[in-house]
């Protein structure tokens, strides 16, 4: 297991350097600067499509504007909210959690670019279905040519998708908020069959496709959400006057970076090395650039590229502005980042045990049904990259190695898994950012069209 965990490491630490990070940040602030702030100037607008304003039951894809989101936000809202904010703050400080701000501001330009491309350059699988995502934007815009970049990312989106660290983390969530306080023995066994119930309840969704799965997100990703905003305001409530005094620390300490080892320079040293670890925890959590989101806005009901843009730009917003800012005040207002070395989702439990009459049994049904809402939208997007590699009748396959990948990492350390799939994350966002950036012109000429006609409309 150490070899193991020497290996993610490494493999982690070669995909997250400054060439990354300039793609990632440095791509999403010139889509930004190219849109104007398009994505800021049209909230109000996006909302309206979300909310049904212009569904077209009679347009192509397979699922409404709000099905897709929250197919797409129930891969994000998961164990990145909850573990992968402790794991920014128990490495980095409250620092960290500002350039997570940081990766979700940018990150409304990036998804609003990728998912509108997503609709724009739709492709055809080998079923002859429609079907939507980088792969398809990168063949479609960019034309055959580039098809080694799209291969590229559907390889490695295979990888991505295996659910290692919701798994991970929901194994040890179970662990220490149930079993060890009432006296049972962890062991392999018993993580074991915790990953075979998940394999059961999993299987019983992913085979039905994507109409099953997103069915089940759209009513499970609003309900987790409203019980963990809940659970978290009450606790703020509790600690109101930390609450001030932790936001300013956020913004003062992301400069600071005491966190870091002083002999480890990168990127003007310290403060470089906290830069990335937030870009890194925030991509984590809202994997905007990463290709994921397109996938599920690409299989929207729309004739109208820019709207699922608009509607996708939500997702940073909800994901990391206020889910993961709410984990973040929770940690941080209870002291329990100080006060134990738990790290993960032991963290955040740690901080609900302490601010709340059972409020680790509280957590743990959130950390459920935010980790198996994960595991159902992540299925679908590795299924969507096999088929695109070898062929829409052998897509099934996938499933059978997603569902062995749960029983891997339900017995595996969680440094590992973590590490393993931030180094996918990063060889995604290459080959997505890339094709991104060179159709950008495309996406703005799209935009202007829209919103012409918009325009038009209302007048």
């Amino acid at each position: 297991m150490k070899s193991l965990e020497n290996f993610t490491s490494a493999f982690s630490s070669l995909a997250w350097g400054l060439p990354l990070l300039i793609l990632l940040v440095g791509g999403g602030l010139y889509l930004l600067i190219r849109s104007q702030f398009l994505p800021f100037r049209y909230l109000g607008h996006a909302i309206s499509v979300l909310r049904g304003k212009y569904d077209n039951p009679d347009d192509a894809g397979e699922i409404s504007h709000f099905k897709a989101l929250t197919t797409a936000l129930s891969s994000t809202i998961g164990m990145g909210n909850i573990s992968g904010v402790a794991l920014a703050i128990s490495v980095g400080g409250p620092g960290a959690m500002f350039w997570m701000w940081v990766s979700a501001i940018v990150g409304m330009s990036t998804k609003y670019f990728t998912s509108t491309l997503a609709i724009l350059y739709r492709g055809k699988d080998s079923d002859g279905n429609i079907q939507g995502g980088p792969m398809y934007f990168i063949t479609e815009g960019l034309g055959k040519n580039w098809k080694p970049l799209a291969i590229l990312f559907s390889v490695f989106g295979m990888l991505g998708a295996l659910p290692v660290v919701n798994v991970n983390q929901l194994k040890q969530a179970i662990n220490d908020i149930i079993l060890i306080p009432n006296g049972v023995e962890v062991s392999f066994g018993s993580n074991l069959i915790i990953a075979l119930v998940l394999v059961v309840v999993t299987s019983i969704v992913i085979l039905g496709g994507i109409q099953r799965i997103s069915n089940w997100a759209s009513k499970m990703v609003p309900s987790m959400v409203l019980l963990y905003f809940v659970l978290v305001l009450v606790i703020l409530g509790a600690y109101i006057e930390e609450v001030p005094k932790y936001l300013s620390l956020i913004v003062t300490d992301a400069f600071a970076a005491d966190f870091f080892p002083k002999d480890k320079p990168f990127m003007g040293g310290v403060l470089g090395a906290l830069i990335l670890h937030g870009i890194k925890r925030g991509a984590f959590s809202n994997e905007a650039g990463l290709g994921t989101a397109p996938m599920a806005h690409g299989a929207a009901k729309t004739a109208e590229p820019v709207r699922e843009g608009l509607v996708a730009m939500l997702g940073p917003v909800i994901d990391t502005l206020i889910v993961c800012t709410l984990t973040a005040l929770a940690i941080l207002v209870t002291g329990v980042w100080q006060t134990t070395t738990d790290n993960g989702v032991s963290l955040t439990a740690s901080a609900f045990e302490q601010a709340l009459p059972y409020g680790q049994y509280l957590l743990m049904v959130c950390v459920f049904f935010f980790s198996v809402s994960s595991l159902l939208s992540y299925s679908y997007y590795g299924t969507k990259c096999l088929s695109f590699l070898i062929g829409a009748d052998k897509k099934h396959y996938y499933n059978y190695f997603y569902i062995l990948s749960i029983i891997l990492a339900a017995t595996t350390p969680f440094k590992a898994m973590v590490n393993f799939i931030d180094g996918v994350f990063a060889f995604m966002a290459i080959p997505t950012m890339i094709a991104t950036i060179l159709l950008a012109p495309k996406v703005l000429k799209e935009s202007k069209r829209y919103f012409r006609s918009l325009k038009k409309t209302k007048s």
